[in-house]
């Protein structure tokens, strides 16, 4: 008996018996941004975030490329943490745009860096490191989608990384938005494997993050109704919500593609069932896009509302933003973990590669010795 109520002591419940939450400061962040009434969220989003907001790509000072370098560097000075946006160019369906993603992502990260912005805090946001990104198997062949090689995808993640170590910021978050997580994965992997330097780096598939407020059904009065797939009604909801000008809702469509085996199998964008696997663990259980949905989405479109995507929003800024300040309590701008605990190189040996860039006895990450076996190389 004490066991089990050990066991539910890890646990946080909510009213929907299949959604509960990890007792962590993480489960206790979408468990507040859960108890929230439709209003409060509401208010929340647009006093604290700004959203919905016009995309700020082009803003000045939104961005590190849209800002002074001199003022960049002000700002690296303070938080050498980088949230760098990840999406792709793809066809979703003739209502949504195929920069979707894109917008998607550069959305709640803008709206961070506003809220964080009136706290006094510094947030760094990167141009997307991806705007063509890698894609499954199954979407050959659709038009409108741009599909770059694997390799190619992996080695601009792997240098877009380098660089933005070698300017100073020591803790990258790469904000994933598109069906390409095990290119960002292996990008990840290889930057750390070829380069061996102290930081803090990390991929974040925002939507399974947040699976719980994606959850068909799930209780809330605008929860979603169908599970997310693809340029879906979550998907859409989210452009309806972040930019409404950009959604052509009279040309939405719903498609209900058959697969081939049984739906108990493969999951869904989020991983809301539990299934043994994810959607990306295989190929041949359902027709490729351009044959099952060659309207370009996979879903109920036509009942998206731009309330939907509300609570799902405000749940990633908090989550995120509480990386943001677990990251800058532990390792404020300037600091890492040593050298010893996370790679084959010592403090003394990595100390010029840690100073500020261009100041007396610094050196370039591309003056580092290699080691380690030929391939990682």
């Amino acid at each position: 008996m004490d066991k089990a109520k050990m066991n539910l002591d890890k646990w946080i419940f909510t009213e929907n018996p299949t959604i509960f939450f990890e007792n962590t400061p993480v489960g206790r962040c979408k468990k507040e941004v859960w108890d929230m009434s439709e209003e409060e969220v509401d208010r929340v989003l647009r006093e604290d975030y700004g959203i919905p907001a016009p995309p700020e790509l082009d803003k000045a000072g939104s961005y590190i490329q849209t800002t002074p370098r001199g003022e960049q560097i002000e700002n690296r000075r303070k938080s050498d943490i980088v949230f760098v946006p990840v999406a792709c160019t793809e066809n979703h369906g003739m209502h949504l745009p195929t920069g979707q993603d894109l917008f998607q992502v550069t959305m709640f990260l803008e709206g961070m860096k506003r809220h964080l912005a009136k706290q006094g805090k510094v947030l760094n946001i990167a141009w997307p490191c991806l705007l063509y990104g890698g894609h499954p198997y199954h979407h050959i062949g659709m038009p409108g989608t741009v599909i770059m090689p694997q390799e190619v995808v992996v080695e601009t993640v792997v240098h877009v990384m380098a660089g933005l170590w070698d300017d100073g910021y020591r803790k990258i978050i790469l904000v994933n938005n598109h069906g390409q997580l095990w290119n960002l994965v292996t990008g990840l992997q290889q930057f750390t494997k070829r380069y061996q330097v102290p930081g803090i780096f990390e991929v974040f598939d925002w939507h399974r993050s947040v699976r719980e407020f994606f959850q068909p059904n799930n209780g809330q009065e605008n929860s979603m109704e169908t599970p997310f797939n693809h340029a879906c009604e979550s998907e859409t909801s989210l452009g309806l919500l972040g930019f409404p000008d950009m959604i052509d809702m009279s040309r939405a469509v719903d498609t209900k593609p058959e697969p081939f085996l049984d739906t108990g199998w493969f999951d869904n964008s989020t991983d809301n069932y539990h299934r043994p696997h994810r959607w990306d663990e295989g190929e041949g259980h359902a027709a490729i896009e351009r044959y099952a949905t060659p309207e370009g989405c996979v879903g109920t479109p036509t009942i998206a509302t731009a309330d939907k995507a509300k609570r799902p929003i405000l749940a990633i800024c908090r989550m995120l933003e509480l990386l943001y300040d677990e990251i800058s309590t532990k390792y404020p701008a300037g600091e890492v973990p040593k050298a010893e605990t996370m790679t084959m190189r010592t403090s003394e040996e990595i100390a010029p590669f840690l100073k500020e860039p261009l100041s007396e006895g610094w050196k370039s990450i591309w003056q580092l010795p290699k080691i380690g076996p030929a391939e990682s190389l």
